[in-house]
């Protein structure tokens, strides 16, 4: 029995604090979906930069050896910029982060419009320090969903990264076609300029939870933007070693027939850059069907462990089929699978270290997670450049074949040992 004039807490405040959560639940995803139009603007500039930037590499003399150059120079800078853009994500917030990459890739457009030299088109690749957008993006979703949707709410980056790639690469192959590579490089920043504008005014100045802001605030009051201390205890996070080699190693020959796809296109298929321009669109269309219909059923499904032993085990049947495709044909039949194992891995992997982390230190993992696709900028175009000179396609398709199923058969012993211990 209760006395009179008491009262239950719980009836009355139930209410307040379900419009409560309602209206942050509201407010949050509001925030998402801003920065899924972000990533999809930037991505849309990023392929219509990749569609330009190999036919003016061209006009300015440029060979294979020298593209190579190039791309392992933009490599190098973001491999050096991606853990500490990362932690000057955690330490300023995501609205500084997203503002200075987006700043950034306006200026990287602005000297590629002005590039009438090879020197000048290697200087527009400085800015590529800070052009982390994509990461950004990540660590805003990540800080923004729940640890048990997260992997979902990251592939729903992807969808965006393929409305982005077909966007781009038509605009980019139509518009250099008919207006010059100047003028699309110009357009290029006038859309940069234009998520700058959307960053200032949707995103908040951090996305951090409040005791994640006031831990982050206690412990990195007086540490530094880049701080090898900090990489080495993330590093030491159980599980974080083991699947940054495994991040590395798979994804290593993927990558290389990525950077060298631009090469590939040119002088084994013969393709012209409006030609190549849809051939890319076509990627960005099996991109955008597999990480926004497929990927978010399967993470929910499906634990991640087993994802990811399936995405590396279908990169090594792509990596045989590569090897031996003559024609456009061919590679746009290995283009699905190939699309579908790259975006499950991709996710499955950032999701799995994000997890392993404190929500404090998701900026800088995701900026080390950055930085692995930096260092395959970095040696892939010289690996790549090598194998295919001496060797032909078909090496960089072998390669990846015989690497991934190494992994394959090593996750798989791991997985099978695990089970047997668990029994016992």
């Amino acid at each position: 029995m209760k006395r009179r004039g008491e009262t239950t807490a719980e009836p009355s405040g139930t209410p307040g604090l379900t419009t409560t959560n309602t209206a942050e639940q509201s407010k949050k995803m509001r925030v998402i979906y801003v920065v899924y139009i972000i990533v999809s603007l930037d991505i849309t500039w990023m392929f219509l930069q990749f569609s330009v930037t190999p036919y003016l590499a061209k006009k300015l003399g440029f060979d294979t050896l020298w593209f190579g150059y190039l791309q392992t120079t933009v490599g190098l800078i973001q491999l050096i910029g991606g853990p500490m853009f990362g932690r000057f994500g955690d330490l300023f917030g995501a609205r500084a982060a997203l503002s200075l990459a987006c700043a950034a890739t306006t200026v990287s457009f602005l000297l590629l419009a002005v590039a009438n030299h090879p020197v000048l088109l290697f200087v527009h690749k400085l800015p590529t320090v800070f052009m982390h957008v994509l990461p950004a993006c990540q660590m805003v979703v990540t800080d923004l969903s729940e640890p048990e949707k997260r992997a979902e709410a990251l592939s729903k980056l992807g969808l965006c990264f393929g409305i982005g790639m077909i966007a781009g690469s038509t605009l980019g192959g139509n518009i250099s076609a008919r207006y010059g590579e100047t003028f699309a490089a110009c357009v290029g920043a006038a859309g940069s300029a234009f998520s700058l504008l959307l960053v200032l005014n949707f995103i908040p100045k951090s996305t951090k939870s409040e005791a994640s802001r006031s831990t982050t605030k206690s412990e990195n009051q007086n540490k530094k933007v880049f701080s090898l201390g900090e990489i080495t205890r993330l590093m030491k996070f159980p599980g974080v070693t083991r699947i940054f080699l495994i991040k590395i190693i798979a994804g290593l020959p993927s990558g290389i027939f990525q950077v060298m796809f631009s090469i590939i296109a040119m002088d084994f298929f013969k393709l012209e850059a409006q030609q190549n321009g849809y051939l890319m669109a076509y990627f960005g269309i099996v991109q955008m069907v597999v990480q926004g219909g497929v990927i978010g059923r399967l993470t929910s499904r499906f634990p991640e462990k087993s994802l990811l032993l399936l995405s590396i085990g279908i990169t090594a049947g792509v990596g045989l089929a590569q090897a031996y495709m003559q024609t456009v044909f061919h590679l746009c039949l290995t283009v699905t699978p190939w699309m579908f194992s790259l975006s499950v891995f991709n996710v499955i992997t950032d999701s799995m270290l994000t997890k392993i982390v404190p929500s404090s230190d998701t900026g800088t993992m995701l900026g080390l997670c950055a930085s692995v696709q930096s260092l395959v900028r970095t040696i892939g175009p010289t690996i790549g450049g090598f194998l295919y000179m001496n060797y032909g396609l078909a090496s960089i398709g072998l390669i990846e074949f015989f690497v991934n199923i190494v992994v394959f058969v090593y996750l798989l012993y791991r997985q099978r040992s695990n089970t047997e211990r668990q029994k016992e």
